[in-house]
C-alpha cells in the first residue's frame, strides 16, 4: 500500500471503539480493578490494537477506547457543575427517546446518568488528553497528526432529560445559557488536545440520528412538557456544535458519526433515513467530515447526500460491525459507486470527484461499551482487512 502523505478523513476509517481483550475485562469486571491497577493492561492491550491497526494499513489510529468504560468516556463527570449519579431517578428521562426506550423495552434502565447541578466550566484538566499523549508514544512524530480521538457529543446529556430536567432552572433560565457553558468547556477541551498534538477529532453522536426517528418525533409530538418543537432543538444543537469548534485551529480535522446505537446483542437504537435533516445537517453543520450508518436498509437511501457541499467528506458505514458474517466486497464497491453518483449529481460534478470525498468505514464502533458487539477480534479483524481491502481498490495507492 501507497505512504502517500494525507490529512483525515482517509479512505479506509474506522469509528474508534474497538473489541477489548479478554484479560482487560477481565481485570476491569471479574477483578474490579482501580484505576491505577488497570494501566497496565490498558496499555499493553493498546500496544497491540495500534500494532493490529498499523499492520491493517489503518491511518486513523485509536486507542480503541480502551480506557473507557462506555463510548463517552471521562468528559462529563470533570466538568464543574456535573455530577454523575448512579442509578438515576426514571422520570427524569424522556421515555420515547431511542436509547432509553430500548433500555425500557429490554427491561433495563440507565445504570447511571450525568446531571448539571451547578454552573457548568471546564476545570482547564483534560480526561482525555493522557489517551493522545500515549498514542504519541506509539506511532512515530510525523504520524502524529493521524491519531483519532473520539469525543461524546455535546448534547448527550441534554435530549434524554424530560424538558426541565437537564438543569436547574436557578442556574440557566434557558437551554441557549445551558448550551452557552457547554460550548465554552468543549473549546477549551480541544484547545488542550490540539496543543497536546491532536489534529483528528471524531464527536460520537446518536442524538442527532434520533431526528430521522419517527417514533422519537411521535413521542416529542404528544409530551406536553415540551417547549420548542423538535425542529427548533435540531437547531439548537447544530448552533451548539457550532459554537464548540468555533475557535478550532483549521488544521484540526473535526468530524461527525451520526451513531443509530450499539446495545446489549448487538441491538440498535433509532431507524429513519437521513432525508429529513440532510439538508440542515449537511449545509449548516460546521464538520469537515460525516461518518454515516448505511449497514443495513434502516438508514434508508443514499438521496440525501446529493446535498452534501463540495467541500466536506462523507465516511459510508456499509460493513456493519455488529454481526460477524461478511459482506461481498464487490457489492460494497458497487454501493460506493451509487453513493459517489448520488453526490455528483447533486452537486454537478464527475463520480471521480465525488469519490475524492467518500471513504468507507463499518457503520459503527465494535464496542461501545466494553463488553462488545456480537462478534469476536478475530471477525473484527476481518471485517477491518475487508475494509481495508475495499478501499485499495476504489482508491488503490491512498491510504
Amino acid at each position: 500500500m501507497s505512504t502517500l502523505h494525507r490529512n483525515p478523513p482517509f479512505r479506509a476509517e474506522h469509528l474508534g471503539s474497538l473489541k477489548r481483550p479478554q484479560d482487560l475485562l477481565d481485570a476491569r469486571y471479574k477483578e474490579g480493578k482501580s484505576t491505577s491497577e488497570l494501566k497496565p493492561f490498558e496499555d499493553t492491550a493498546i500496544k497491540d490494537i495500534v500494532k493490529t491497526q498499523t499492520d491493517l494499513g489503518f491511518r486513523g489510529i485509536s486507542d480503541g477506547e480502551y480506557r473507557r468504560h462506555m463510548f463517552w468516556g471521562t468528559f462529563w463527570p470533570a466538568l464543574d457543575g456535573m455530577e454523575e449519579v448512579n442509578d438515576p431517578p426514571i422520570d427524569t428521562f424522556r421515555k420515547y427517546v431511542p436509547d432509553i426506550a430500548a433500555f425500557m423495552e429490554t427491561g433495563h434502565k440507565p445504570g447511571e446518568s450525568v446531571y448539571c447541578v451547578g454552573k457548568i466550566k471546564h476545570t482547564g484538566k483534560s480526561t482525555y488528553v493522557e489517551q493522545v499523549e500515549y498514542l504519541k508514544t506509539l506511532v512515530p512524530k510525523e504520524r502524529w497528526g493521524d491519531i483519532k480521538l473520539t469525543v461524546t457529543a455535546p448534547n448527550w446529556y441534554h435530549l434524554r432529560y424530560i424538558d426541565g430536567k437537564a438543569y436547574p432552572k436557578d442556574v440557566y433560565a434557558n437551554d441557549k445559557e445551558y448550551f452557552a457553558d457547554i460550548a465554552k468547556a468543549y473549546q477549551v477541551e480541544l484547545d488542550i488536545l490540539y496543543k497536546a498534538g491532536l489534529r483528528n477529532v471524531q464527536f460520537d453522536d446518536p442524538n442527532l440520528a434520533y431526528f430521522c426517528s419517527e417514533k422519537m418525533l411521535q413521542g416529542w409530538k404528544t409530551d406536553t412538557n415540551n417547549t420548542v418543537t423538535a425542529d427548533e432543538l435540531l437547531d439548537l444543537y447544530i448552533d451548539l456544535y457550532n459554537d464548540c469548534v468555533s475557535a478550532a485551529p483549521a488544521d484540526m480535522h473535526v468530524g461527525i458519526h451520526l451513531c443509530r446505537g450499539n446495545f446489549v446483542g448487538s441491538r440498535h437504537f433509532s431507524e429513519g433515513g437521513y432525508d429529513r435533516i440532510a439538508t440542515k445537517l449537511f449545509t449548516t453543520l460546521n464538520m469537515h467530515t460525516y461518518y454515516l450508518e448505511y449497514d443495513t436498509p434502516r438508514a434508508g437511501g443514499f438521496e440525501p447526500l446529493a446535498h452534501l457541499p463540495k467541500n466536506k467528506n462523507v465516511i459510508l458505514g456499509v460493513i456493519t460491525s455488529k454481526f460477524p458474517e461478511m459482506e461481498d466486497k464487490e457489492e460494497m464497491k458497487e454501493r460506493i459507486f451509487q453513493a459517489a453518483d448520488v453526490m455528483a449529481k447533486g452537486q454537478g460534478e464527475s463520480r471521480g470527484e465525488a469519490l475524492r470525498r467518500l471513504g468507507v468505514s463499518p457503520q459503527c464502533g465494535f464496542a461501545s461499551h466494553a463488553e462488545g458487539n456480537l462478534i469476536d477480534i478475530e471477525g473484527m479483524r476481518k471485517k477491518l482487512g475487508l475494509v481495508r481491502a475495499i478501499a485499495d481498490e476504489v482508491w488503490p495507492g491512498e491510504p
